[in-house]
């Protein structure tokens, strides 16, 4: 598990397919902007982030896909997303301007090109 600390390429992230063979369970803080990736359950990212000062209400887990296609790369779903309280009701992030954000940054994070 690691928080990144520098952008990474696909290829630096593919090092990342240890639990999973064509997917990359990661947390992103869309308040401090960071992300937590590599673990078998989003709810370890999310622990270490928490642990490292951030909010849960903060927190999303989403899945990264190095193998697809650009419009297919990120996948906004997770256990840690059901949140009745911040009317997500499902495992899908329901909001289209968290989303958005999310998108943001991973793009600051991952460089999707290289």
């Amino acid at each position: 598990m690691e928080i990144l600390t520098k952008k990474i390429s696909v290829k630096e992230l593919k090092k990342h397919l240890r639990y999973f063979k064509t997917l990359v369970k990661a947390v992103v803080d869309i308040q401090k902007e960071l992300i937590a990736l590599d673990a078998e359950l989003h709810s370890d990212l999310e622990e270490l982030l928490l642990k490292n000062g951030s909010s849960q209400e903060n927190l999303w887990g989403i899945n990264l896909y190095p193998d697809k296609p650009l419009e297919e790369f990120i996948e906004y779903t997770a256990l840690i997303n059901i949140r009745p309280s911040q009317d997500n009701f499902s495992m899908n992030i329901s909001n289209p301007a968290i989303r958005e954000r999310i998108r943001r940054i991973v793009e600051k994070w991952i460089n999707y090109e290289t």
